[in-house]
């Protein structure tokens, strides 16, 4: 039994962090189908003064699904989204965007209820990690609009993909399902807000990671080891020397940056490698 634990948990931690994520779900879910009654008090309530009551709801309504499909869909497309996302952006990014995205979502949800009851009407709670996936989704279709990507044998571009998704999700405002629709445009215009300001320069997630990093630091203990000096190679890109990099044409440029993003993650770029990659995007 001991082995198998560890075999599981050594599985888990060499999960990316989405996958990680994807894992809670279902564990969460399966809990849920046993619990179900028990698990109210995760449910983010539809109004503001509750929330004030139950603040950690803003988080953990993201964690619980009751239904099958709806579980199931969820997560298919943030395994998909996230593989891709954390390749190009890296992992703090991602939880950026993917945590902002369901409690900016969550947030519309809870005030629109509030403040406009009788358009909405009554609706106890929300449930469901949508805003965050939208997030995610929206945030790929403004980052990079022209990415075209194949649908069938269509090639279809981005940002047709995020139109088509905030269309249905207006017209779901009309529909039983009106909550759900408030959260998910709320997921998708911090996701479009968030791509838009990063193509600027402006990390608008830094905040909220450097909040994250400080709550983390309180529950590590502190570990006291012999001193190290790290020294790190930066005078190549992609394993080229830069002399040589130099010499290549703009479009192999992206792709040997592009290659390390896949290989080593968003973050591990130079400045300078990022302030190509970003003037190119233009």
């Amino acid at each position: 039994m001991s082995l198998l634990f560890q075999n599981i948990k050594n599985r888990f931690f060499n999960l990316n962090v989405l996958e990680k994520i994807i894992t809670i779900n279902v564990v969460v879910f399966i809990i849920g189908l046993i619990l179900k009654s028990k698990m109210a008090w995760l449910e983010l309530p539809s109004d503001i003064f509750d929330l004030i009551i139950k603040p950690w709801t803003i988080i953990t309504y993201m964690f619980l699904h009751y239904d099958f499909f709806h579980i199931l869909f969820n997560m298919l497309w943030l395994y998909f989204l996230g593989r891709l996302f954390i390749n190009l952006f890296g992992t703090k990014t991602a939880l950026n965007v993917y945590f902002l995205g369901a409690i900016f979502g969550g947030l519309l949800f809870t005030l629109s209820y509030t403040v406009l009851p009788n358009f909405f009407g009554n609706h106890s709670s929300l449930i469901g990690a949508s805003a965050a996936v939208r997030a995610l989704l929206i945030f790929l279709c403004a980052y990079m609009p022209h990415q075209e990507t194949h649908f069938f044998s269509f090639k279809i571009k981005l940002w047709w993909i995020g139109a088509v998704i905030v269309v249905l999700d207006v017209f779901g405002l009309f529909g039983v399902n009106a909550g759900g629709n408030l959260a998910h445009l709320g997921g998708s215009l911090l996701g479009y807000i968030y791509a838009k300001q990063l193509l600027k320069g402006h990390d608008i997630g830094k905040g909220f990671e450097r909040f994250v990093d400080t709550i983390a630091t309180l529950f590590k203990r502190s570990k006291k080891g012999p001193l190290k000096t790290v020294y790190k190679n930066k005078s190549k890109v992609g394993g080229y020397t830069k002399s040589d990099f130099n010499e290549f044409n703009n479009q192999k440029k992206i792709d040997v940056i592009l290659d390390k993003i896949s290989k080593s993650g968003y973050d591990s770029l130079t400045s300078e490698e990022k302030e190509f990659l970003f003037r190119a995007g233009k």
